[in-house]
């Protein structure tokens, strides 16, 4: 039962009889009045006695052209009477009447013959002030007009929420015509997720009285699955003059256009933040897989549900597209997804080497260098995008809808692809997106072009740096030598360190460790030049320090041309080290049996600041005693304190009984950053007795 209905007020009424009369005759305020053939008043009615201002005993009894008619118009008026009395036709229309208050009002009139059981007839005026009637046909034309030619759209619902009226707008925007409306509930004509909320809020309406203004939906537009359209929706209650409930007024603006531009520039304003944010998120360090990662990360979930990074295999080798005739083979970089799913399983894992088929959009953006963007993808054709069927079912199953794949191309070269689907997001890619795509792929391409090469750089730098190295014979007169080289493990280059052991004529030994500021191949290559001078040098039979002071010439000669270096000469014959240094970190003397300290050595200057003397320092060495030759790559980090940093060098090496191989290994392990800058040379030389000419090494006590 409706509100409108409610109550113990009503239990009694016949179905149909109205529980309040209706107010509109009390507005028009009709008047009746019924007169005998003759024209005289026999009825009057108290509506009457407002509209004509005679009371009923002034005016029954009397002929009604004479009480309410001015005498021009009397003829007229008994002209039209004559004729209704004895045509019987009903006549309607305005007519002047006298007011008791002497005033003249012009008054709608419908009269009608009437005729009683003896046969004998009468006529009834009904009376409405004209005034009053113009107005209520002006309200009633302008609100139907209002209504049926309003833009926006406009319906009544009864308790039930079924449709009592719909305007022509609100038909158009439901695409339903006004007679499907009618009788038929909201969710009937707009089923779906979108206007269930919808729903309950007019209940809600109906319950509390409260009115809800421009609540928004937004649902499929009917017959266009892929484009969306928005409403506002104004929701009242109606209540009559007694406060029942009659209903619920809904008042609906079509915002499409609107929804639409502000739905485009958000997506605009989180493009430009997402590419943005690319700039500073793509091409951190210089690792190819890293770079490749991070693309990854930028595309997904924002743009794509998953995304693939593969790049051309050959470009990986040797820097250069080689497709050839053939189809390309593609080295997977990285690969994710924005939630778990079966589909990651059909994207092949980082680090594997695959071909696509001729019809994969990998392969044509290999062939062509242009994007492929596929807008709906149907279920059979999920193999266009899989590597295999067993991926195409796994794609399938996972939903993927949408999917486009953008060249990776850096200095005019394809070096690979990106590839992204969207499965759980129902929006299929669309141009804007492409573009997006194209545009973070261009960027990304650089970056992982520029890791590439200083892959290739860096690895060939290593090549020649290793090349150049001694190869050590671990025994030499009086000494067992041990040493280590280690390129730098971060996004920098491969610098210019080096050791070298040199044998020199009585038994003696050159121990050399260098470092060139710089780094790549250059450094690499100037390291190679002062390797080979200082082999030459050593010949010569030279003092360290005069050794030194050579090898500053010959460098200022190079490029770059600045270096550190220890030059030392162990002499087995007298146990004794001499030693010189040029701005290099100093060396650490392990006694045998005891602690670690650092040499105090004249530092001097790197060589190739040229003009400064560098000294020579002898040092007595016992048997067993340990020489530590290093460059900075072991000790320097960027936040710690050298000083820090030389403390632990020294608590490392004493008091141990390592071999000096495990010893190298230890030191590696603790103290060089797991993602240094700086290569790393270390060389250690333990001292051992020939014919009994070093003094042994102090007994431990016990």
């Amino acid at each position: 039962m409706s509100p409108a209905r409610q109550g113990p007020d009503h239990d009694d009424r016949p179905e149909g009889v109205a529980s309040e009369p209706s107010p509109l005759l009390d507005l028009l305020g009709v008047a009746a009045v019924l007169l005998e053939a003759d024209g005289r008043i026999d009825m009057w009615s108290p509506q009457a006695d407002e509209l004509f201002g005679y009371a009923r005993g002034e005016a029954v009894g009397q002929y009604a052209a004479n009480l309410l008619l001015d005498p021009e118009h009397r003829d007229a008026a008994i002209e039209l009477f004559a004729e209704v009395m004895l045509t019987g036709r009903p006549w309607a229309g305005p007519f002047p009447i006298r007011h008791k208050d002497g005033s003249t009002r012009l008054v709608e009139f419908r009269n009608m013959r009437l005729t009683d059981h003896l046969g004998d007839h009468y006529a009834l005026g009904l009376a409405s002030d004209r005034s009053t009637l113009l107005q209520l046909e002006r309200k009633l034309a302008l609100s139907d007009r209002l209504v049926s030619q309003a833009p926006i759209g406009l319906s009544v619902l009864d308790t039930d929420l079924r449709y009592l009226a719909v305007n022509p707008a609100l038909a158009s925007m439901h695409d339903v015509s006004e007679a499907d409306h009618l009788g038929r509930r909201f969710g009937e004509v707009l089923p779906g997720e979108p206007f269930l909320s919808a729903e309950d809020c007019m209940r809600e309406v109906l319950e509390t009285g409260v009115p809800v203004v421009d609540r928004q939906l937004v649902s499929q537009a009917p017959g266009s699955p892929d484009q969306e359209r928005a409403w506002t929706m104004s929701l009242y209650r109606l209540e009559d003059s007694g406060g029942h409930v009659l209903g619920i007024a809904n008042v609906v603006v079509d915002i499409t256009d609107r929804y639409r531009v502000a739905k485009k520039a958000d997506r605009a304003q989180q493009r430009l933040r997402l590419i943005a944010g690319s700039s500073a998120r793509i091409g951190t360090t210089l690792e190819v897989d890293t770079t490749a990662r991070e693309l990854a990360d930028v595309v997904v979930p924002d743009l794509a549900d998953m995304v693939a990074v593969d790049l051309l295999d050959s470009v990986l080798q040797t820097g250069r597209t080689d497709v050839g005739g053939g189809l390309a083979v593609f080295r997977a970089l990285a690969v994710k997804t924005a939630y778990p799913t079966g589909a990651a399983e059909a994207i092949v894992a980082p680090g594997r080497l695959t071909t696509y088929h001729t019809d994969h959009p990998a392969t044509h953006c290999v062939r062509t260098g242009e994007p492929v963007l596929i807008t709906h993808l149907k279920s059979g054709d999920v193999s266009r995008i899989a590597e295999n069927e067993h991926a195409a079912r796994l794609l399938a199953q996972a939903g993927v809808h949408s999917d486009m794949a953008v060249p990776l191309i850096a200095r005019g070269q394809i070096i690979g692809v990106m590839s992204m689907a969207r499965a759980r997001n129902p929006h299929p890619f669309d141009e804007d997106d492409l573009a997006l795509a194209c545009e973070l792929a261009s960027s990304a391409a650089l970056s992982i072009d520029n890791a590439v090469l200083h892959q290739h750089i860096r690895s060939t730098a290593e090549t020649l740096q290793r090349t150049l190295l001694p190869q050590l014979c671990p025994e030499h007169p009086g000494l067992e030598v041990a040493a280590r080289y280690r390129p730098a493990q971060a996004f920098s280059e491969v610098g210019g360190d080096w050791f070298d052991v040199i044998p020199l004529d009585g038994n003696r030994t050159a121990l050399v460790v260098g470092d060139v500021m710089g780094s790549g191949i250059s450094a690499a290559t100037t390291m190679g030049r002062l390797r080979t001078a200082t082999s030459t040098l050593a010949d010569l039979d030279l003092d360290p320090a005069r050794i030194l002071t050579l090898l500053d010439k010959v460098i200022q000669g190079l490029d770059p041309y600045l270096a550190t270096c220890v030059y030392a000469i162990y002499d087995p014959q007298d146990c004794r080290l001499h030693v010189a240094s040029a701005g290099h970190l100093p060396p650490v003397l392990k006694r045998a049996g005891g602690g670690a300290e650092l040499l105090e050595l004249p530092t001097g200057t790197p060589l190739g600041v040229g003009g400064v003397p560098f000294e020579t320092t002898t040092i007595d060495l016992r048997a067993g005693d340990q020489l530590i030759l290093y460059t900075d790559g072991l000790v320097e980090t960027r936040d710690d304190p050298i000083d820090e940093r030389l403390d632990d060098l020294l608590r490392l090496l004493s008091p141990s009984d390592l071999s000096i191989e495990d010893t190298c290994d230890r030191l590696l392990e603790q103290l060089r950053a797991p993602a240094s800058h700086d290569d790393v040379a270390l060389l250690i030389a333990r001292t051992q007795s020939l014919t009994g000419n070093c003094p042994p090494a102090p007994t431990r006590p016990a």
